[in-house]
């Protein structure tokens, strides 16, 4: 009785001293699992993938015979990343992990618009810097300085832009452009940032054609004064 008395309280101490132990770490294996099922979760939300689109239409003037180069074209280093970067308010902006561009941004501005102006101006010969070997007759940079998205609302293009033309003169001009969307989809703010470079792409195209057709004009008078020299006899 003796001997069973002295070990009844060494193994109740010893029960008791494992007891929190045991406890403490059932709920750390609880907390381990809530978290791996919350990654899971996270990792079974499939990312959407979105691109721009040129929306420009032909017009009814006649085909321009020119080339012309895109490039190169800048973008603000806070939308220059795959997600989307959404305003919230003036001074905040989230960005979207799971609905993302399908390209780098600058690379599918730049080919946008190259789009836009070849139906705009009704050539072939349009592309994107750089492009080795390739002739154009007017190069168009352009300095995207806002490009915002606004879920609900809309999409803003603010961007600077010069026309160069191969003997070095240039036209500069800036597009402002705001495009409202229907609903809340990242697939109508794509739509209405393709709309807003459509309106700078015209912009553009307006000075490429008035370029080239004071450019055929000049030439034409040259000729003509140099064949009406031609033709004068002396008196």
């Amino acid at each position: 009785m003796m001997i069973t008395t002295a070990v009844r309280p060494a193994t109740l101490t010893v029960a008791a001293a494992t007891s929190p132990e045991k406890a403490a770490r059932a709920a750390g294996l609880g907390i381990l699992a809530i978290a791996l099922m919350a990654l899971a979760g996270c990792a079974s939300v499939p990312s959407k993938f979105y691109s721009l689109s040129s929306t420009s239409t032909p017009g009814v003037i006649s085909p321009a015979n020119i080339a012309v180069l895109v490039g190169p074209l800048s973008i603000p280093a806070a939308v220059d990343r795959p997600q989307f970067v959404v305003q919230d308010g003036a001074n905040k902006v989230n960005i979207d992990e799971f609905n993302r561009w399908s390209a780098p941004l600058n690379d599918s501005i730049a080919k946008v618009v190259a789009r836009d102006l070849s139906v705009l101006l009704g050539t072939p010969d349009v592309a994107t810097a750089p492009l080795a070997y390739f002739n154009a007759a007017y190069r168009v940079t352009i300095d995207v300085q806002r490009f915002d998205s606004i879920r609900g609302q809309g999409a803003m293009l603010d961007a600077v832009w010069v026309v160069r033309k191969a003997n070095g003169d240039t036209r500069q001009g800036r597009t402002v452009a705001h495009e409202t969307v229907q609903g809340d989809s990242f697939d109508a703010l794509a739509a209405a940032h393709s709309r807003a470079l459509a309106t700078m792409s015209s912009e553009i195209a307006t000075v490429i054609r008035a370029e080239d057709s004071q450019t055929a004009q000049s030439g034409q008078g040259s000729a003509d004064s140099a064949g009406l020299g031609k033709n004068q006899t002396p008196i």
